[in-house]
């Protein structure tokens, strides 16, 4: 049996929506997604499970397995894309345009593509060749909650020695990023009239030393922790949202922030959020206000794979580019967490992701696929 081809396989993944997004009212399943990659793996010879995913209904992940044993390759990618504004798309972003030698579409940079790209260079094998497993892997949410992934930790699976997961990464091998962490702080007083400060408690003061002790924190991190591999060498701290009160003449009641925070790897999220909770509880300890900080989301782990693991270095051997870093999160620390050793490859530009017109170049293609031919020789017959 035979897959479609390349170009067919790319447009008939975008043309399917699959949009995950934390408003409800713009989420959307996966399934059919998952449906159609689990019929061409199957025409492939691939064993296809497809996993409900606890909790959260209509959402699931795909692991197709072709050959048997120990240890093998993951090539992994995320099925969902973020939502899109259609009045800014110059052509239909479910529909696969050609122009300019590239392909536009919704997700064909990030990362659709990926998957027709993964299932033509297997399409170039048969398991008997294998002596180790070959896993395609795609999940669900990784634009939102991280689901899918974090179902597979819970899951144990898959049980691999190797992973690649196709973010767009320009052909260059990824081997380190950043991690995220974005926390809410809401800050409650007593609200009063304006004209009489000993009629209330302001909220909006009190975030006041808040921000002061953050700014301060943020120069402690930057001073303390550098890593000259990553273009921003040190960790983020943003100060992204601010709300409070309600008018001039009320001292205000109720006041928020929110923040964002991008560690090094080395540095701990859970660690980071018991500092974070101590700094405020010692800046604001005699204001009386009522202190409330939770997390956005569950938050990324920092990734890295060490610059002298095997699958680093065939990388860089095959493409002919040295590992580098990025600021941006990806499914590879949950992949790390299942002992698995992970890098980020994939043919897209990340300045693509996120973007009305979503392109892919046309002569990254083919390279990818043999690529990820050289890989599964490797990883898959060789090791």
């Amino acid at each position: 049996m035979t897959i479609p081809s390349l170009r067919t396989m790319i447009r008939e993944l975008i043309a399917i929506p699959s949009v995950s997004c934390v408003s409800p009212q713009l989420d959307q399943s996966n399934r059919s997604i998952i449906e159609k990659l689990a019929t061409w793996c199957e025409s492939l010879g691939f064993n296809c499970e497809i996993l409900s995913i606890p909790d959260h209904p209509d959402k699931y992940n795909l692991l197709a397995t072709l050959g048997t044993g120990e240890g093998g390759l993951v090539l992994a990618g995320h099925t969902d894309t973020v939502p899109y504004n259609f009045e800014h798309w110059t052509s239909d972003p479910f529909y696969l345009t050609e122009k300019n030698n590239r392909l536009y579409g919704l997700g064909v940079a990030d990362m659709k593509a990926f998957f027709a790209l993964a299932l033509t260079a297997a399409a170039r094998f048969q398991a008997k060749q294998f002596r180790h497993p070959l896993i395609i892997l795609a999940t669900a949410d990784e634009e939102t909650n991280m689901s899918g992934a974090k179902a597979l930790v819970q899951l144990g699976r898959p049980k691999a020695r190797y992973a690649i997961i196709g973010e767009p990464t320009n052909l260059q091998p990824i081997r380190m990023h950043k991690g995220i962490l974005m926390e809410a702080i809401r800050l409650r007083g007593q609200s009063g009239h304006s004209s009489d400060p000993t009629l209330g408690n302001s909220a909006l003061e009190g975030m006041y030393q808040v921000l002061g002790t953050l700014l301060q924190w943020r120069q402690e991190l930057q001073a303390n922790h550098q890593n000259p591999l990553f273009k921003v060498p040190f960790p983020t701290l943003n100060l992204g949202h601010i709300h409070g009160g309600d008018n001039p003449n009320r001292i205000c009641a109720e006041c928020e922030l929110h923040i964002d925070l991008r560690p090094l790897p080395g540095m701990q999220l859970a660690e980071l959020r018991q500092i974070l909770r101590d700094r405020i509880a010692k800046v604001l300890e005699n204001s009386q206000l009522e202190i409330n900080i939770f997390p956005l989301f569950e938050g990324i782990e920092a990734m890295e794979t060490a610059a002298e693991a095997e699958l680093v270095k065939t990388a860089e051997r095959l493409t002919q580019h040295t590992a580098q870093s990025v600021a941006f999160g990806t499914e590879a620390p949950y992949l790390q967490a299942l002992d698995i050793q992970t890098i980020v490859l994939g043919p897209g530009d990340i300045a693509q992701a996120h973007q009305p017109d979503e392109f892919i170049a046309l002569d990254r293609l083919q390279i990818m696929v043999d690529l990820l031919t050289q890989f599964i020789k490797r990883f898959n017959i060789s090791y």
